[in-house]
């Protein structure tokens, strides 16, 4: 099977139909693949997604825990936060690591980078693991309202597991390093 690599879509023209700090909304006339006229609504974020996986020198993973609007829930994940454009995302990271939790790293690296919602959305993502944590003291946004826990690598791999961390990003960053570094054998 050979596989066709270029745009099937023909772009007719475009509109944005809202814009804030954090998205634009762009909907598109097109062509679709078939050949009928269609339309493609896009949401284009302006911030890169940072999710930071914090595991001190015991193998304990720092959680947040939030009231996610969007979702109307509460929801356990890793520390994030954006990327405005003009950062580079590791100092993004370090910005987000400190305000959400208070915590500084000696040692980063970058586990992945991801789209989160391709078929409508141009949001990419980073995510790190961070190691040699030092505490400081957290510096939220005014927008944000949060718990903290402390939990064992091997128990966030199993609220993964089991439904208790459903964020994307967090889901992202912790299998990736239970597949990077072998730890999902001891779940």
């Amino acid at each position: 099977m050979t596989m066709k690599l270029t745009n099937p879509w023909k772009t007719v023209n475009q509109q944005v139909v809202y814009d804030n700090d954090w998205i634009r909304v762009r909907e598109d006339n097109v062509i679709r693949p078939d050949g009928k006229p269609g339309i493609y609504g896009i949401v284009q974020y302006k911030n890169k997604a940072i999710g930071i996986l914090p595991i001190d020198e015991d193998g304990n993973v720092y959680l947040v825990g939030q009231y996610r609007y969007p979702l109307e829930q509460y929801s356990w994940e890793i520390p994030e936060g954006g990327c405005p454009e003009g950062e580079e995302p590791l100092e993004a990271a370090r910005r987000e690591l400190l305000e959400e939790t208070g915590l500084t790293a000696a040692n980063w690296q970058l586990l992945g980078t991801a789209h989160l919602s391709n078929s409508v959305s141009n949001e990419e993502a980073f995510f790190y693991l961070a190691t040699g944590l030092k505490q400081g003291i957290a510096q939220p946004d005014g927008t944000e309202e949060l718990e903290h826990k402390r939990v064992h690598f091997t128990e966030a791999l199993q609220m993964v597991a089991k439904g208790g961390i459903t964020d994307a990003l967090s889901v992202l960053a912790i299998n990736s390093y239970a597949v990077q570094f072998g730890r999902w054998q001891k779940a």
